[in-house]
């Protein structure tokens, strides 16, 4: 077996031990739901529900991609639904280095990163960003103006829960040619109605 072989082997048992792990209490954090690509287990796929801070309300999809040599190099991560933040270049890149510099693979895992993301959108977070730890400096400049940069963000809320934003799955140059795995899809009244029955939940407006 190759050098090359052997690492990619160690990748592909690290990032399965790791999946695995996000079961564990506090590993996965709450508001986000991570699957692998069906045909790649290197590139996983995720959907956060930011629930306090500026981007309250925000539903945004993120891909995060694995070097082969992992957990030697970091993985990379690229938001798919558009959000105007410090962290996020205006390709989607979000900028791991404000946290993870440098990388210790030994240390650091990929729950580490998926709460240091959760983490950057909250309010405390965002008030301490250094200028150089960010690749948006229009956005850490609106930082600057809390109510300029807090409409921004309401605009960027808006957007993430419009239709294009979470029904498309076409985001070619985001996705780098793979439409993200965790769909959302349209459903009308009927089809609530057979969903809250296999839940076992109430309708809208009934009473137990």
């Amino acid at each position: 077996m190759s050098s090359d072989q052997a690492s990619y082997l160690v990748a592909r048992t690290t990032i399965s031990v790791e999946y695995a792990a996000l079961m564990g209490n506090g590993h996965c954090p709450l508001g986000m739901y991570v699957i692998p690509s069906p045909d790649n287990l290197f590139v996983w796929d995720v959907v956060f529900f930011v629930h306090q801070g500026y981007y309250a309300g925000a539903i945004l999809k993120f891909r995060v991609t694995f070097p082969e040599n992992y957990p030697e190099g970091p993985p990379s991560v690229r938001f798919v639904t558009e959000v105007f933040h410090p962290l996020i270049s205006q390709d989607g890149d979000f900028a791991l280095d404000w946290r993870f510099r440098p990388w210790r693979p030994k240390e650091h895992h990929i729950f580490d990163i998926l709460h240091s993301i959760k983490s950057a959108f909250k309010m405390e977070t965002l008030d301490k960003l250094r200028g150089e730890d960010c690749i948006n400096k229009e956005a850490f400049r609106y930082k600057e103006s809390a109510q300029s940069f807090a409409s921004l963000a309401t605009q960027s809320v808006h957007l993430s829960e419009s239709e294009s934003a979470l029904f498309d799955r076409d985001h070619h140059n985001r996705n780098r040619g793979t439409p993200h795995s965790l769909q959302f899809q349209k459903i009308n009244s009927e089809q609530m109605r057979q969903v809250n029955e296999k839940l076992g939940l109430q309708p809208p407006g009934t009473k137990a």
